[in-house]
């Protein structure tokens, strides 16, 4: 079967399209990836037997709603090309679209028409997603401008995975009718995330993580703040931060204001076969984001990934979050909360019995919903197209 995966994402760092892709090359399927393009990189490199077409550049800096869409339709334009282009060779039989945004769809137009059947992958609903982003309310006319074309792209679709069972059923009161629909959540890649915690407590340090995007909506002044109210209380605590993001400055100037640059520190955002090393390394993993109208609803993938490497999480209580863990597993603290988030990494700093036992219920999850498990519900969507 060939297969071509289009996102408008850099391909190396992205763990569900990685994924996704590199399991159908296991089993013997030939799969390309038409994606972005990051500073210095070649336009056509092969990962892990798939051959990626990298045809536009990004920066992560987009304010405005006309800027962020023009590089949106650009890609739209440049994708759509380059899909019918490689289609006219290559014959591909499935073509899997990954939304953000929803009307990526509509460059496969011509492989639809010439035999291609296409999934639609909803990795965030478009709507919410934006109106968040933009703080545009939901009776504005930019919203209700998204749910159109929410509606339109999954009309066109052969069949739409999203991706956590509070956005299913979302959409099929709207948008989608159920029999079209599946949830594949983002779990994390089996053959990347093998590494396991094997001591505790061994460190001078107390280190906690946190990898991935540096924005409001994340939480991440939160947890900053929070450090700043335990830093005499746990003196050797550390805050290790991966990644970028729009807010990245702001953060910055937080930690400076707050006199907590020998506490709180930023790295660079590293290739994904590094993040299971550094996880396992770290004490405790913190997922904070905002309990508010999307955020409350995105599933973190990062959970998944610190119990799969053996560390305990502290994660805030938004609906997804409770909604797929409990505290046998996760250790809940309040979102927007620091004097809670506080409370909670003193808690866990102090009794060792309580994080052995958070990762020892963790794992019993993650044998029953890791990727190796659930893997077949994707290539039985495929192989069914």
């Amino acid at each position: 079967m060939r297969v071509c995966m289009v996102a408008y994402t850099f391909y190396e760092p992205d763990n569900r399209v990685r994924r996704y892709a590199e399991t159908l090359v296991r089993r013997g399927d030939k799969v390309d990836a038409i994606v972005l393009r990051q500073p210095g990189q070649q336009t056509r490199t092969v990962v892990s037997g798939v051959n990626v077409y990298k045809i536009q550049g990004r920066k992560l800096n987009e304010k405005m709603k006309i800027q962020y869409l023009l590089k949106l339709l650009l890609f739209l334009f440049k994708s759509a090309c380059k899909l019918t282009q490689l289609h006219w060779k290559k014959k591909y039989d499935v073509i899997h679209v990954h939304s953000v945004p929803d009307f990526e769809v509509f460059a496969t137009l011509f492989a639809k028409l010439t035999g291609a059947k296409v999934i639609l992958d909803i990795h965030d609903i478009v709507p919410e997603l934006f109106a968040g982003k933009f703080k545009a309310g939901k009776d504005s006319l930019f919203f209700k401008l998204l749910l159109w074309v929410e509606k339109i792209s999954m009309a066109f679709a052969d069949h739409v995975i999203v991706a956590n069972h509070i956005w299913f059923q979302r959409l099929i009161e709207r948008s989608v009718a159920p029999e079209k629909c599946s949830v594949v959540m983002n779990y994390p890649d089996p053959s990347i995330f093998t590494i396991r915690k094997q001591n505790s407590g061994t460190s001078d340090r107390f280190v906690m993580i946190y990898p991935g995007t540096l924005s409001i909506h994340q939480g991440l002044e939160t947890a900053i703040r929070a450090v700043d109210l335990i830093k005499n209380e746990i003196p050797d605590l550390e805050f290790h931060i991966y990644g970028k993001g729009t807010d990245e400055e702001y953060f910055v100037k937080l930690v400076h204001k707050m006199k907590l640059e020998n506490r709180v520190f930023f790295r660079s955002v590293v290739p994904i076969e590094m993040l299971p090393r550094l996880m396992a390394d770290a004490d405790l993993g913190v997922e904070p984001k905002l309990k508010r109208s999307f955020g409350n609803e995105a599933f973190s993938t990062k959970i998944l990934e610190f119990m799969t490497v053996g560390i305990p999480v502290i994660a805030s209580d938004t609906m997804v979050h409770t909604h797929y863990f409990d505290e046998s597993m996760v250790k809940f603290f309040r979102s927007e909360d620091e004097d809670d988030l506080a409370r909670c990494i003193v808690l866990l700093r102090k009794e060792e019995k309580l994080r052995r036992n958070l990762v020892k219920n963790a794992f019993k999850y993650i044998e029953k919903n890791s990727w190796n498990i659930k893997k077949y519900s994707y290539l039985n969507i495929v192989d069914s197209l």
